[in-house]
C-alpha cells in the first residue's frame, strides 16, 4: 500500500486544521468558506425521485437506465447546444472526482506518458497522473506544450479555483491544436451553470468542435447546480470511441451509480427552475462577499464564474488565511492549487445566508 500512497502529495487540507481551530474560537462561531460544499437543501422533487427509487434491490448498470441516458442526451443538447447526441455519447460516473483521479489509469497511461492541466488547478488532476505513474505538467497555454508525449489534456472552464472562463475562440484554438497532434482533451465543465460576468461555453458546442466529437469529452456534475454533492452524481459526454472503452473498463471495476441516484439525476436534469433559484442564492452571496472583501482591502482577479472568489492582499496566502481566521473566517490558501497561487486565497460562496452575513459584518466592521 505504501508504494501507492508514496506517489501522492500530502493531503493539503490537513494543513488548514490549526487555522480552522482559530476561526472556530470566534465568539460568533466559524464562517467556513474553504471547501466548496453545498449547504442548501436538495430540491424536494429530486429527493422524492430518490425516495421513490429506494426499493432497488438489484444491481444498477454502469451505463445507467435508458431513462437516465435519455435525460443526459436531452440536457447536453438543450443546455450545451450539442448536436446529434446519442446514448453512445454519454456515460454516468460516480461523482466527478472519482473520474478525474482514475481517468489516466483507465486510459492505460503510465510511465513516459504525460498529463497536462492548468497552472492553477484542482489538485486531483495531478493526483490522477501520479496514480497512473504518468508524468504531469502544468501549463499557461496548452498549445505551447511539447505534444510528443502528451496523452491527456485537461481543460477547466470555468476554473476552479480562479473562476476564469475560456472564451469560445480560445477553446476552438486549443481543440484544433489537440486534434492536430492526436492529444485527447477532457474538459472539466462542472461549474458551467454558474457564469456571472461571462457565459461559459462547452467544448461540445459545434462552434468549438466543428460538429465533431472526435478526441473530446466534457465532464459535468450535479453537485453544484443541484446541491447533489452527497449523491455522487456526474457524467461524461463526447467521443464514443473514448467512452465505449471506458464503459467496458468501468463495468469490470463495478463503478456503478446507485439506482436511486440515477433516478434523482433524471429528475434534476429535467428541471431548470431549481437551478435558477440556486443561482440567485449564489449570486446574492457573491455580491455580498465580493463587496466586503474589496472594502477590506482585497483585490479580486477573474472570478467571472464558478463558486469562488479569487482574492489577494498581495501577501503570502498563509498570512491571509491567518488574518481571516482571526476574524473567524476560514478560506483556502491559493497554493493548494499550484505555486502560482501563493499570494491568493480562494473564498467559497457555499455558506448559508446567515453565515455570509456574519462574514460580511466582520470584514466591514
Amino acid at each position: 500500500m505504501s508504494a501507492v500512497s508514496d506517489r501522492l502529495p500530502a493531503f493539503p487540507w490537513d494543513k488548514l486544521e490549526p487555522y480552522k481551530k482559530t476561526a472556530a474560537a470566534h465568539p460568533d462561531g466559524i464562517v467556513d468558506l474553504s471547501v466548496g460544499t453545498p449547504v442548501d437543501p436538495v430540491p424536494e422533487h429530486i429527493r422524492k425521485a430518490l425516495i421513490d427509487a429506494a426499493d432497488s434491490p438489484g444491481y444498477p448498470t454502469v451505463w445507467g437506465t435508458p431513462e437516465l441516458r435519455d435525460a443526459l442526451t436531452r440536457w447536453v443538447e438543450h443546455r450545451l447546444n450539442a448536436r446529434e447526441v446519442t446514448h453512445r455519447h454519454v456515460l454516468p460516473v460516480v461523482g466527478s472526482k472519482e473520474l478525474v483521479a482514475w481517468l489516466p489509469t483507465q486510459l492505460g497511461l503510465g510511465p513516459g506518458d504525460q498529463v497536462a492541466y492548468p497552472r492553477l488547478a484542482y489538485p486531483t488532476y495531478e493526483v490522477g497522473a501520479r496514480l497512473a505513474r504518468a508524468d504531469h505538467v502544468a501549463y499557461d497555454d496548452p498549445t505551447e506544450l511539447d505534444p510528443s508525449r502528451l496523452k491527456l489534456l485537461w481543460l477547466n472552464s470555468p476554473s476552479n479555483p480562479t473562476g476564469r472562463v475560456l472564451p469560445k475562440e480560445e477553446l476552438t484554438r486549443i481543440v484544433a491544436w489537440a486534434r492536430e497532434h492526436g492529444v485527447l482533451v477532457f474538459s472539466d465543465e462542472c461549474y458551467l451553470e454558474l457564469g456571472w460576468e461571462a457565459d461559459p461555453v462547452s467544448v461540445l458546442h459545434p462552434d468549438v468542435n466543428g460538429g465533431s466529437y472526435d478526441g473530446i469529452v466534457a465532464v459535468h456534475s450535479l453537485s453544484k447546480r443541484s446541491n447533489l454533492a452527497g449523491y455522487r452524481a456526474a457524467f461524461l459526454a463526447g467521443d464514443p470511441a473514448v467512452l465505449g472503452p471506458l464503459l467496458e473498463i468501468r463495468k469490470h471495476g463495478g463503478m456503478m451509480t446507485p439506482a436511486p441516484t440515477q433516478a434523482a439525476v433524471v429528475a434534476a436534469l429535467g428541471d431548470d427552475e431549481h437551478v435558477r433559484v440556486q443561482r440567485e442564492r449564489y449570486a446574492a452571496r457573491r455580491t455580498a462577499l465580493r463587496d466586503a472583501l474589496l472594502a477590506h482591502g482585497f483585490r479580486i482577479e477573474h472570478s467571472e464564474a464558478s463558486l469562488y472568489l479569487w482574492a489577494t492582499r498581495d501577501e503570502s496566502c498563509w498570512d491571509t488565511v491567518a488574518h481571516l481566521a482571526d476574524h473567524g473566517i476560514l478560506v483556502a490558501p491559493g497554493d493548494f492549487y499550484g505555486p502560482a497561487g501563493a499570494h491568493f486565497v480562494r473564498v467559497a460562496l457555499t455558506a448559508t445566508d446567515e453565515r455570509v452575513r456574519a462574514a460580511v459584518n466582520r470584514l466591514t466592521a
